[in-house]
């Protein structure tokens, strides 16, 4: 059951992060200023499947636990954050508005970190690199923010 489960989680997890293909950085994010910090682009596809495989162990792992509605209800609202920050970020190419979700989504994955501890500490414990994965990425995003503010503050997406 656990390994069906983690199946179905994880096709979860890569249908969320198939908004990466469907809204790729291009020309529009290469042009951006960016913090000297920013990871290099092989980065994110390896940090995403790593934490993917996590969070679908989490997910499994909480599944099959007692007393576990709070917990999934959580795994499933950041997931559908998760899926959100990218065709806002680089499809509608609103630095701001990413930046709001960005937070919603810590904000969940933190509230999810707690919920999956009350029912499975491991599971607990595998969201925690990706509450440090979205921290990083939010101040990624905030700094992005700050160095393009014109950008920043356009109301409407750039042609592409």
């Amino acid at each position: 059951m656990f390994w069906l489960l983690f199946g179905i989680f994880l096709l979860a997890c890569f249908a969320a992060g198939s908004t990466g293909g469907l809204f790729p950085p291009g020309p529009w994010y290469r042009n951006l200023n960016k913090p000297s910090w920013t990871p290099p682009d092989w980065v994110f596809p390896v940090t995403w499947t790593t934490l993917y495989l996590c969070m679908s162990a989490a997910g499994a792992r909480a599944a099959i636990s007692p007393d576990n509605a709070i917990a999934m209800a959580m795994w499933s609202l950041q997931i559908a954050l998760n899926g959100l920050w990218t065709p806002v970020f680089f499809g509608l190419k609103r630095i701001k508005l990413g930046m709001y979700v960005l937070v919603a989504l810590w904000l969940s994955v933190a509230a999810t970190i707690y919920a999956l501890w009350q029912v499975d500490m491991i599971a607990g414990l595998l969201f925690v690199p990706y509450l440090v994965w979205v921290s990083i990425a939010g101040a990624l995003n905030l700094s992005v923010w700050r160095l393009n503010p014109d950008e920043a503050n356009k109301r409407t997406p750039a042609v592409s």
